[in-house]
């Protein structure tokens, strides 16, 4: 249990493995009596006609255990060709990191005979040393942590606690189902390796302990390397050209995996890898992969989601101190603040109009300077190509007064000491 615990959420399927995790807990020398909260959730993905006997019964359960019980129905998005289960198990995590309260514990009922079946899927699909880990006993997750408190305890002895406790469940019919990978790695493969190996499920255990051991030092290792590649948010490209192959693929999947995104396939990354380090100054790969991409920008490359913010549609916006206007989704806001020196409200129409840039549009950012062009302004001032379309562009009629908070026009700005107002860009996106 991670110092600090606020409590615990049991993901409760109605099955007997998380119906008997949760009963253990709640009996005597549980949680309970440390004063921790314990409550449920559980995930309704409608993927099944059983799905009301499945909520019925830890609605029993729970009633008998006088534990809370938060119902989810969500709806699970599949593409053409992709995994159901990859797509629920998604969708499942996704709605109860959704029930987390900070430092809070998710628990779920993954045991010994769950953790070999993991390993040997991960085999088969050709993963690497962090795969071949199979699942941690307990990781950093949401707004807390995620526990997998059985993962030392066979599925016999699950049965037999159940039985003793009369723990009552519902029989999951897609556990039977062998179109499904596991299931039928269960139902036809695993009854003759025990058969064969009869210490099958405690030896493959052990083996994704020791790929978790080596992976740690791999991880240790790359983040030591990683460190003189930072350059702010993004890595040096001239860094990474000193390290080996080995090691920047190494050092790259490290900082994609701790900046909260999944890293692609290894042929992926090689790739990326490729077009970052050989393209030339002026070009600017990107390399996509689900929801994020690689961008290299002059010496830097950068993680980002893979479909950029826009600014959208035109819009308009009241000229007057603390006027607020959304520009969508994140793209943050702008409000209109008193700044001396800022613009001069009284030479500002009553409406203003907020617009994406077109290119050729210019402003004088300072007052004995020169005019310059927005497009000359973001290359000075370093703002990622892929964000100057994020840009709020502040018109007056057809002069463009301000981009953001970045720049003004000094010709519609007050004496330096007078009092203005300026233009405040709140939850921006980062731009450089």
């Amino acid at each position: 249990m991670p110092e600090g615990t606020s409590g615990f959420i049991v993901a409760l399927s109605g099955g007997g493995d998380s119906s008997s995790l949760l009963t253990a807990l709640v009996q005597p020398g549980g949680p309970r009596f440390l004063d921790l909260p314990v409550r449920a959730v559980h995930v309704d993905h409608g993927l099944q006609a059983g799905a009301e006997d499945f909520r019925r019964g830890c609605e029993r359960l729970c009633q008998d255990l006088g534990v809370p019980l938060t119902v989810l129905r969500i709806e699970v998005d599949t593409a053409p060709g992709a995994s159901l289960e990859a797509a629920a198990r998604t969708a499942r995590y996704r709605a109860l990191a959704s029930q987390m309260a900070p430092r809070e514990c998710l628990l779920t009922a993954h045991h010994a005979e769950d953790q070999a079946e993991t390993l040997l899927l991960q085999l088969l699909r050709g993963a690497g040393l962090k795969g071949l880990s199979a699942m941690p006993v307990c990781r950093p997750w949401a707004s807390g942590w995620h526990l997998r408190p059985l993962l030392g305890v066979t599925r016999h002895d699950l049965e037999t606690f159940a039985a003793e406790r009369a723990v009552r469940a519902v029989l999951d019919p897609m556990n039977l189902d062998r179109r499904f990978d596991r299931a039928y790695l269960r139902l036809a493969l695993w009854p003759q390796i025990t058969a064969r190996w009869p210490g099958a499920t405690i030896a493959l255990s052990r083996a994704a302990a020791h790929c978790a051991e080596a992976q740690q030092l791999l991880d240790a290792s790359a983040a030591r390397a990683l460190q003189p590649l930072r350059d702010g948010n993004a890595l040096s490209v001239r860094g990474l050209r000193t390290l080996s192959p080995a090691e920047r693929l190494l050092v790259l999947r490290h900082w994609i995996t701790h900046s909260g995104a999944q890293p692609p396939s290894t042929a992926r990354l090689a790739e990326a890898l490729r077009q970052v380090l050989e393209a030339d100054a002026d070009q600017l790969p990107a390399i996509t992969w689900a929801e994020h991409a690689l961008r290299r920008y002059r010496d830097r490359v950068f993680l980002t989601a893979g479909e950029l913010p826009s600014l959208g549609e035109p819009r308009e916006w009241r000229a007057a101190p603390g006027a607020v206007l959304g520009l969508g989704p994140s793209l943050g806001r702008l409000e209109w603040v008193p700044r001396a020196g800022g613009l001069d409200p009284s030479r500002m129409p009553p409406l203003l109009e907020v617009r994406r840039r077109q290119g050729g549009e210019s402003l004088r950012p300072e007052r004995r300077g020169r005019t310059q062009t927005l497009k000359n302004l973001c290359q000075s001032w370093g703002v990622l190509p892929w964000m100057r379309d994020a840009l709020p562009l502040v018109y007056a009629g057809s002069d463009l007064v301000a981009v953001g908070d970045l720049w003004v026009d000094a010709r519609w700005c007050v004496a330096p000491e007078a009092a203005g107002i300026g233009c405040h860009w709140r939850d921006a996106p980062r731009l450089m």
